[in-house]
């Protein structure tokens, strides 16, 4: 028994020994193994990205680009009842030199609506987002933002909604 765990003992140490050899130069050429592995990891931790929508420091950005501008980028509703629907319209115009195209917008809530103008925005022309927010089952002070994507630089803007929900009196009496 003693002569069988030794022969294992022996066997596993010669094949711990043979396949930690470090000297690999000549199996894979001058750089080693870790070559290969070193570059990947590397462009894996640092990879490049291609965002159009970021200007790098040698860009200048485009002179002809189209602008929003708008005359009112927040709206406050003020204090409003549980259960309204209150809408507005932002008004933008199009201040740059190029059409303006509006791709999409999107609402940071399911309870905020926008709807905008979908055809091409001359320069000096005028163009309209109409938020619509739904104030059932919410309450106290809400903030809400919508995002605009549009062939402009920077190709977000954001217009924002407010109101004060009042309390519908169901819950007791308010605080003062």
């Amino acid at each position: 028994m003693k002569r069988t765990f030794f022969s294992s003992l022996l066997l596993s140490g010669i094949l711990l020994v043979s396949a930690c050899n470090t000297d690999k130069t000549t199996e894979v050429g001058a750089e080693g193994m870790n070559a290969a592995a070193t570059d990947a990891s590397e462009a894996a931790a640092n990879p490049t990205v291609d965002n159009p929508n970021v200007v790098s420091d040698t860009e200048t950005p485009n002179p002809n680009a189209p602008v929003m501008s708008f005359a009112q980028a927040e709206h406050d509703f003020g204090d409003i009842k549980p259960g309204d629907v209150v809408k507005h319209t932002f008004e933008f115009t199009n201040t740059g030199k190029s059409p303006l195209l509006i791709e999409n917008a999107t609402a940071s809530c399911g309870c905020t609506t926008p709807n905008w103008t979908k055809e091409p925005i001359a320069p000096g022309a005028k163009g309209t987002i109409d938020v619509q927010f739904d104030s059932h089952g919410k309450s106290g002070i809400q903030n809400k933002q919508v995002s605009v994507r549009a062939n402009t630089a920077p190709s977000i803007t954001v217009v924002s909604i407010k109101a004060n929900i009042l309390s519908d009196g169901s819950q007791g009496p308010l605080a003062q």
